[in-house]
């Protein structure tokens, strides 16, 4: 289910691609040209349709996000998370980083980007939306 990117998304080398869990349900990670893994959604969707909206809805509105850096708990690094005006986790870091400074530089480059994708969320999927 991997898109090539199109449009916006091309211009960035970025793709939008969904994995499918053991349960059956949905969920979106946002890769790089070179496939690394730049952030992962943090909740899961029951079929492709609510996964996209999902990921294309926290494209639309970066700027009621909020978040930050944080300790991993199942690690000995960081992590940054990005939570919706409800306080409900949407989006994470794709690997703990070692140093904090490294994450929280990761953190803002992801939220620049958000706002970069605002008006083409739906080029990253490979199709015209």
């Amino acid at each position: 289910m991997a898109g090539e990117t199109a449009g916006g998304g091309a211009a960035l080398g970025m793709r939008c691609q969904m994995d499918i869990g053991e349960s059956g349900w949905f969920s979106w990670r946002l890769t790089a040209s070179n496939g690394r893994v730049i952030a992962l959604g943090a909740k899961s969707f029951p079929d492709e349709a609510s996964c996209r909206a999902g990921f294309e809805g926290l494209c639309k509105e970066p700027e009621a996000l909020s978040g930050g850096v944080q300790h991993a708990s199942e690690t000995n690094g960081w992590v940054w998370r990005l939570r919706d005006a409800d306080g409900q986790v949407r989006a994470v870091s794709a690997r703990a980083y070692e140093r904090h400074s490294t994450c929280q530089a990761a953190y803002e480059r992801f939220r620049v980007l958000l706002l970069a994708l605002r008006e083409t969320p739906a080029s990253l999927w490979g199709d015209a939306g």
